[in-house]
């Protein structure tokens, strides 16, 4: 793909391709898209797509592929962001608009159309920003696999025979009179299914040697050096050459990457997306009373209602009645979001600091950071609480030091004792280290959520420590869920700008500074 550089508020995406002729919901990717777009929306689509893909990451490693749940969850994530897949249509999966057909069919084609660019253009999109390494090109590939998966299982023979004939995939399925020949066999490949299924159900011959996962599972009946594959099972097929398909472009992107280097428009863009953290902003202000945190109550709601990081850093506090900059930076900005005033927030600090010093140094060298952060002083500008992303990315802690994410930092061994002491059962234990130990740290937050508060299986994922704390006092207040629809403020690693419009000038002139919330004189707290 190349982008042409006629000015900053839209970008052309050229290609030596054609496009498409044909809007298609289940695509293997294989034509880059010709067209004009705003870089508005460009930005758009490409975090809509990584909200997509983070979700699809989350359900594979919380529920194993092929349960109930899985298959609810993957289907909640097809309903919020790609509705248009649920959409019937006469006919193949080409959604060509039929001027023979009623308005409202019209527009709702329309829309399903607009969808369908969506998803190929944010698709392209992330696979520019997930090729310049190794690690993200694996990343990206697992989770476009999974989706597709999910996807194609959804679609109907029709369809799947359409698109099998668009991208030349020539697996014919077997006429009937074989099939009543081999029918027991197939039935039995099948296990627990009756004849009548079997007889309902396309199958595909394909060499055995394309197929050895399910040979290896016996779910195909093999004759012949032949594999009679049934429809449900192509998809094993079918992936195997998407994967080989997208590895190989993956490749090609990532060493023609440098030559948009010379775009500073969208350079910016697409090295931030793989640290963006896209969720709700978290500000008291739009807190209800019965969310608030209250400052009276603060030991209390440590232990329950604080990720393990805020209560770690909590007791830290009370232990040594001091923290270092990072963790007063962390806590004292969960704690402003999550509801202490300022002036809570400054009885709050000097409560403990006025324990190793006097009154008058926490009032010289403390207060005015406090306030500086609560945008009394200084710049007054509003900083936000950090996201889990930004824990987890951020200076590791070093002796002395109660920061960052304890999944993430603690050893193995002194995190099961913390966790033991908690009261954590055994087996609960077990399974948050081992998800800790494969890097799963948000999944392990979330496990210790569920345990904490007895809410079952299903906890969402944690992704900012004042969406756990918010959570927990839902959960406490009987479950009300109280949340409204929020504008996402999008954050990065290297950057935070509004997702209601991109101003590339965000992403280029945010200093180190800016997005620790700090001055260029001054360190809060």
């Amino acid at each position: 793909m190349n982008f042409s550089s006629r000015n900053r508020r839209s970008i052309r995406i050229t290609a030596k391709t054609e496009n498409f002729e044909k809007y298609n919901r289940l695509l293997f990717y294989t034509t880059p898209p010709n067209e004009e777009i705003a870089l508005e929306e460009f930005e758009r689509f490409a975090i809509d797509r990584l909200k997509v893909l983070r979700e699809v990451e989350n359900v594979n490693i919380r529920f194993k592929r092929g349960t109930a749940d899985y298959e609810e969850k993957m289907r909640k994530i097809l309903k919020d962001f790609m509705p248009h897949y649920f959409d019937t249509f006469s006919g193949d999966s080409s959604l060509i608009v039929r001027q023979d057909k009623l308005e409202e069919e019209r527009k709702q084609l329309e829309y399903s159309i607009a969808e369908c660019r969506k998803d190929s253009i944010s698709h392209f999109i992330l696979r520019l920003a997930f090729s310049r390494s190794e690690d993200l090109r694996r990343w990206f590939l697992t989770q476009e696999m999974d989706l597709f998966r999910f996807r194609f299982q959804l679609e109907s023979n029709e369809n799947i025979n359409s698109f099998l004939k668009q991208n030349k995939l020539l697996f014919d399925p077997i006429d009937k009179e074989t099939k009543m020949k081999i029918k027991e066999k197939l039935r039995d490949s099948m296990f627990n299914v009756e004849l009548h299924h079997v007889m309902d159900t396309e199958f595909y011959k394909v060499p055995f040697t394309d197929v050895l996962d399910l040979v290896r599972s016996r779910k195909v009946f093999i004759c012949k050096g032949f594999a009679y594959v049934p429809q449900q099972e192509l998809v094993s097929i079918i992936i195997g050459i998407y994967r080989t398909q997208l590895s190989l472009a993956l490749a090609i992107t990532s060493r023609k990457l440098p030559y948009l280097e010379e775009d500073t428009r969208l350079l910016p863009i697409l090295k931030n997306l793989s640290n963006t953290y896209v969720g709700e902003s978290f500000d008291a202000k739009k807190t209800s009373d019965g969310e608030k945190l209250e400052l009276a109550s603060i030991d209390e709601s440590s232990k329950i209602s604080f990720p393990l990081c805020m209560r770690n850093l909590h007791e830290g506090l009370r232990k040594e009645h001091h923290l270092k900059h990072n963790g007063r930076l962390q806590l004292g900005l969960f704690v402003k979001a999550a509801g202490l005033t300022l002036d809570e927030a400054l009885q709050y600090w000097r409560t403990e600091f006025t324990k190793n010093m006097d009154v008058e140094k926490f009032e010289k060298q403390y207060a005015y950071n406090i306030r500086h952060s609560y945008g009394k002083e200084g710049k007054r500008a509003n900083y936000t609480p950090y996201s889990c992303l930004k824990i987890i990315t951020s200076n590791p802690p070093g002796a002395g030091d109660y920061h960052g994410c304890p999944f993430k930092y603690s050893d193995a061994d002194i995190l099961q004792r913390r966790l033991q002491t908690y009261k954590i059962p055994n087996d609960a234990v077990n399974e948050i280290i081992d998800l800790v130990k494969h890097q799963h740290y948000q999944i392990a937050c979330a496990k210790y959520f569920e345990v904490t508060h007895k809410s079952g299986e299903g906890t969402a994922t944690i992704n900012h420590p004042n969406q756990y704390f918010v959570e927990s006092k839902r959960f406490l207040n009987g479950g009300i869920k109280t949340s409204t629809q929020v504008k996402p403020k999008i954050e990065s690693k290297d950057s935070v700008v509004s997702s209601k419009s991109l101003s590339v000038s965000n992403f280029e002139n945010k200093s180190k500074d800016d997005e620790y919330g700090l001055d260029d004189d001054m360190d809060i707290l």
